[in-house]
């Protein structure tokens, strides 16, 4: 609700995805050894502050009123333990203001992607490896990460080099020993490895305690604005090897371990600790077998082949010191298999033992700085839909900010927009009302939703909107699939009367397959450059690709309680339980791309009254009295 009690629909875009990477070189599609880690810079980063006010203008223009503001861990501490940029945090204050401005809600988000550019992603500084006693120049050699700077051959005028970097192939990194080591150290390196020490605290409590710094001395800089209304937890955080067994590889989802499976390279612990400290190791690749939902071996890869260990030191490994595993000249050896499972003879709960007390940890953290914030809570993206829920116990003013993607459209980069949609219908509804009802676990009376990153791939269909435009066609039938898929989204979480923040909105994004929107070749941005130059002059939505696939109308505020919001056949329908104690309209956002010359209002209060704001986009209505309103806007 706002301050006048109304139902609020926060209806924003996240900003944006160029922020993984450093000002103005660091995108993907740039080779680098990462040489430059401390002294990087990421003001400029969703753009440079001159630019913002016309950049935050079409974002309003377009009916957001929420921006999930990226930032990293990296961006804030590059240059070393507890050496903050300042330069950044006065750039990144200026962009919330210039937000605040325009109207704009902020929740910030200290974002990641398999933990760090140098292990194929973004978010944690370089020295954080360094802390670790890890050596981030031997990963690729060591297979220990899949990076696309390592991999890909940026003299070749090949836009898309599926041999050495296959597409969303970033996201095996979670399996591989880079990751492995990261993640388990910062969510259970008290648990597992309690002799673990980086500057005589545990591992896990030196981490976190840098991270949770880094997010103190953002929310110190924006605790005056009124428009920052919460911070994210940490992006989709990865589990480490926490509940894995140590050498036997997972051919299926089990009630016990429901994690899905998937095919490729199947990286056990063992596998992964042994090649980090330099073995060549025989990885089991998988395949689906016969019964569904179950994989079976195909063959064995070779990786580290030359034998390169990431550690500084010789060893043992800070694992190996805990018992799990040892080296040995004459065949390695697994000590404990289930090291990563069980402690003290009992299952690890990730989600209560790991999770929860982090989650507390944020929130004292950012509400020592300003109390009213509310906390966008995130589990590992993989644990949604495996009946696995939030902690136990969740900080007071949570909001359930899981994500959500059609993984078909995201993997395959393909849409058939004559292909029959009410399948589509149905899945997304359901999917999207089973993350709603994981925030009705939150605590006795549950938390709101808001889906925090949800939207498609713009290079589908193998690009061919970005060929149809780059050969002079023009308007919103270049963008028929993406507008197609886009709305059956909308359709969901209107029909749920859900929250959302669309992942994304790049300023830097090229429609141009090696680039997108500068990491790792994604391509979601509902903006681009490309078609700001090339489009209509003049236009207010120049730089939108597929602008009818977001840009509809909907109710950011209702004097009551709404109870069904729909857009079908250029009608908007909104039923609500309007409640008179509340001395302010309802707000629907009607854009000028929708109702071109004007809107066409019915109420079914007869002496409800309504008015239209051309140029605010707004159509605003009064109830007469408390109880059932209908309303329903049409072009004029």
């Amino acid at each position: 609700m706002d301050a006048h009690g109304r139902h609020t629909i926060l209806r924003g875009v996240n900003l944006g995805g160029d922020c993984k990477v450093p000002w103005p070189d660091g995108g993907t599609d740039r080779p680098s050894d990462f040489s430059d880690h401390r002294t990087v810079s990421f003001v400029g980063r969703p753009f440079p502050l001159e630019e913002a006010d016309e950049h935050l203008a079409r974002i309003a223009r377009w009916g957001f009123n929420t921006l999930r503001l990226l930032t990293t861990w990296e961006a804030v501490e590059h240059a070393g333990p507890g050496q903050h940029d300042e330069d950044y945090l006065d750039y990144f204050t200026a962009i919330v203001e210039r937000a605040q401005a325009h109207g704009l809600f902020v929740f910030v988000d200290f974002h990641q992607d398999v933990w760090s550019r140098m292990s194929g992603g973004d978010g944690a500084p370089g020295w954080v490896f360094e802390a670790l006693g890890l050596d981030f120049t031997k990963f690729d050699a060591a297979d220990a990460a899949h990076v696309m700077q390592h991999r890909y051959n940026y003299t070749s005028e090949e836009r898309r080099q599926e041999d050495r970097y296959p597409m969303m192939s970033w996201a095996s990194n979670y399996r591989l020993a880079a990751n492995g080591i990261a993640w388990t150290a910062f969510f259970a390196g008290e648990i597992l490895t309690p002799d673990w020490t980086v500057e005589g605290r545990n591992v896990q409590r030196f981490l976190q305690d840098h991270y949770l710094e880094a997010m103190a001395a953002v929310a110190r800089r924006v605790a005056h604005l009124d428009n920052v209304i919460g911070f994210d937890t940490f992006n989709e955080p990865g589990l480490g090897w926490v509940g894995l067994p140590m050498s036997a590889p997972r051919l299926k989802a089990t009630p016990e371990d429901p994690l899905p499976v998937w095919p490729g390279a199947a990286w056990t612990p063992l596998d992964g600790l042994r090649a980090a400290r330099g073995r060549t190791v025989e990885v089991a690749n998988l395949g689906w077998g016969d019964e569904r939902g179950v994989l079976r071996l195909i063959n064995r890869q070779i990786a580290n082949t030359a034998g390169v260990s990431i550690w500084r030191d010789d060893g043992p490994d800070p694992f190996e010191r805990a018992g799990a595993w040892r080296l040995d000249p004459d065949g390695d050896l697994v000590l404990d298999e289930d090291f990563f499972r069980l402690k003290d003879g009992q299952p690890i709960d990730h989600e209560n033992q790991c999770m929860g007390p982090f989650f507390a940890r944020v929130a004292e953290t950012v509400r020592a700085v300003r109390p009213d914030w509310l906390l966008f809570a995130e589990l590992c993206p993989y644990l949604v839909g495996t009946g696995r829920f939030f902690p136990d116990t969740m900080p007071e003013r949570s909001v359930n900010a899981s994500h959500w993607y059609d993984i078909d459209i995201l993997r395959k980069k393909r849409f058939d927009p004559d292909q029959h949609d009410s399948p589509l219908k149905a899945k997304y509804f359901n999917q999207m009302a089973y993350i709603a009802w994981l925030g009705s676990k939150f605590g006795t009376d549950g938390a709101p939703t808001l889906i925090g990153e949800f939207g498609i791939p713009y290079d589908l269909n193998h690009g061919e909107a970005f060929e149809a435009w780059a050969g002079g066609e023009r308007g919103e039938g270049v963008w028929t699939a993406h507008a197609q898929a886009l709305a059956l989204m909308y359709d969901a979480l209107d029909a749920l009367k859900l929250s959302s923040t669309q992942w994304n909105y790049t300023a830097s994004n090229r429609n141009d397959l090696r680039v997108g929107d500068g990491w790792n070749q994604e391509d979601l941005s509902i903006f681009s450059a490309d078609q700001v130059d090339g489009g209509t002059p003049n236009d207010p939505d120049a730089g939108a690709r597929a602008l009818l696939g977001f840009c509809r109308p909907y109710a950011p505020l209702a004097q009551g309680t709404i109870t069904t919001m729909r857009y079908a056949d250029d009608r908007f329908d909104l039923e609500l339980e309007a409640d008179l104690a509340i001395d302010a309209p309802t707000e629907i956002y009607a854009p000028e791309v929708r109702f071109p010359a004007g809107v066409s209002v019915k109420v079914s209060q007869a002496a409800a009254r309504w008015t239209h704001d051309r140029a605010a986009q707004k159509v605003l209505v009064w109830a007469a009295e408390t109880g059932s309103l209908s309303i329903a806007v049409e072009p004029a």
